[in-house]
Order: structure tokens, then C-alpha cells, then sequence
């Protein structure tokens, strides 16, 4: 008797995670197998199709032009087999698992994380704080929040916050720093991850063309911005993430000067992935603490 599956659903798998992928890896560790096992089941599919799936390049495997055509409907497929078995497992216990970078949740998620506990006792958070982005189509997360142009291919995206940011430091060395013609007389902190443009604040605070100045480098941008609540120099923070610092006392915007990023903030889910509840929930409460984006 003919089967619809003459290719084993493990190793449709497999197949949907390389060709998203690029690489046996991912799909090895998401399978719990070896990569020799992945790379057996793509042999093997190979034969019984007649037709080469993948070809390698110098970024690693690249799908054919026939299984490119199908990928959306690969990952649709598997979508809907991983919310099935959610619903049958009550939406996988209410479990809400975000992907974020350490600076928005260090400096905004964690701090508000009671907030949203209070409003929804019922679901359980997981973060997951990566500089990395986090594939979206595993079934294993839920939503992502990414800074950056809106460029991400197999997303949905929503803007969340708006796109200002400035110059922040600590109020004992703001005291130092009367008017832009002093600015070069403080350290200025190089986060090293930024996205965020010194040229364009320097030219709205009337300063096109300084610089550079010194001041310390860091590679971590947690650290960039507790180097700046000590007094170590100037840091360029978008604005809602200093809200909590500005508030608090540790830090004070210079000078006024607000530029509007050509980056924003976005609250971010897999391109035809029926969304759950509490992720619809997380969403809207993203939306009401950090205001509409324009």
C-alpha cells in the first residue's frame, strides 16, 4: 500500500532544519541524534526522491532550488504539528519562552518581569538572553525581542518603544560637563556592539566632526552600561532603556540632545506560526510598558 510519507517524518525533519540552518548541527542536537545520522537521512531521502537536496557552499549546505520551493510549506507543516501537541499538552503548561539580548533584558525585562507575573499568574516565563538570534522556528520558543533595521528573513515583526536614544553619564561627571564644548574632557565609553551612531549625536549636539575621544572599550554591552552608572565615561543609550536609571538617580541625559536611531526595538515571531494566547498577552504588555513605536 502507497504511503503519503515515503520519506520518514525524522528525516522530513532533519531536512527542514538543514536547509533553514545551513549546517547537520543544529539538526543533529534539535533531534537528539549524531550528525552522521543526519547526514544518513538526508542520503537516503536523497535516493528515494532521485534528486539532490542540498548542494555545499562556502556558508555551509544550501538547499536545492526545489526543496527552497517547499520550505515554507516544511515549516508550516511542522508548526502546526508542534502547536497540536502543545494544546494537547495545555499549550505546553503555559510555558512563555522569550529570546532577547542582554542588554533589553537585563535593563528592561527582568526588572518588570513582576509586573507582568502579577497581571498573568498563570503563565511561566523562560528567557533565553543571547546576543544571539534565536532561530524562531524551533518549537521551543515562543517570541523574540531584536534591535535592528526590520531585515530578518522567516519573522513577523512588530516595533515596540520608539527609535530615540542619546548620550548618558553618570550625574557627578554630567556636573563636569556644562555645555557640548566640554565634551572632550570626559572618557567616552566604546561599546563595541553598538549599533548606535556617535557621528550623528556629536552633529545634533553641534559637535560634527569631534573626536575620536578616549575612554574605555568593552565587548559586553551589560558592562558598557554599568561602566557608565560608576562614572567611567558618556555611553550611548536608547532612551527607554535609561528610563530605570535616569529615575533612579544613577544617570542623566546630556545636553537634551534626543537623535532618532535608524534601529529600533521589535518584538518578533516565526512567519506562519500560529500564535498562543500568552504570547498575544506578552505582546500587548510589551506594547503598554514601552508605549507605541513610530
Amino acid at each position: 500500500m502507497s504511503t503519503p510519507f515515503p520519506i520518514p517524518l525524522n528525516a522530513l525533519r532533519a531536512i527542514e532544519i538543514v536547509a533553514r540552518t545551513g549546517a547537520l548541527g543544529p539538526a543533529a542536537k534539535e533531534l537528539g541524534v549524531t550528525i552522521g545520522a543526519v547526514s544518513q537521512h538526508i542520503r537516503r531521502a536523497e535516493e528515494r526522491l532521485g534528486m539532490v537536496l542540498f548542494t555545499r557552499s562556502s556558508t555551509g549546505l544550501k538547499p536545492s532550488q526545489a526543496l527552497t520551493a517547499i520550505q515554507p510549506q516544511l515549516q508550516a507543516g511542522f508548526r502546526g504539528l508542534a502547536d497540536a501537541v502543545a494544546s494537547l499538552k495545555g499549550e505546553a503548561a503555559n510555558t512563555l519562552t522569550v529570546t532577547a539580548g542582554s542588554v533589553f533584558a537585563s535593563l528592561f525585562l527582568v526588572p518588570r518581569f513582576g509586573r507582568f507575573a502579577a497581571l498573568y499568574p498563570d503563565i511561566e516565563l523562560r528567557l533565553l538572553a543571547t546576543p544571539k538570534f534565536v532561530d524562531l522556528g524551533r518549537p521551543d520558543v515562543d517570541c523574540a525581542i531584536r534591535f535592528g533595521a526590520d531585515n530578518w528573513p522567516g519573522v513577523v515583526t512588530n516595533q515596540i518603544g520608539d527609535r530615540r536614544y542619546g548620550a548618558y553619564c553618570a550625574p557627578e561627571m554630567a556636573t563636569r560637563l556644562r555645555s557640548p564644548e566640554q565634551f572632550g574632557t570626559v572618557p567616552v565609553i566604546h561599546d563595541e556592539t553598538s549599533l548606535l551612531s556617535w557621528p550623528r549625536w556629536l552633529e545634533a549636539a553641534g559637535l560634527a566632526g569631534a573626536g575620536p575621544f578616549d575612554g574605555p572599550s568593552f565587548s559586553d554591552p551589560v558592562l558598557a552600561y554599568q561602566a557608565a552608572v560608576c562614572g567611567q565615561g558618556v555611553l550611548l543609550v536608547m532612551n527607554q532603556l535609561a528610563q530605570s536609571a535616569v529615575t533612579a538617580g544613577q544617570l542623566v541625559p546630556l545636553f537634551s540632545v534626543t537623535v532618532v536611531s535608524e534601529f529600533a526595538y521589535f518584538f518578533a515571531t516565526g512567519a506562519g506560526r500560529r500564535l498562543p494566547p500568552r504570547v498575544r498577552q506578552f505582546r500587548a504588555w510589551l506594547d503598554e510598558e514601552m508605549g507605541a513605536g513610530t
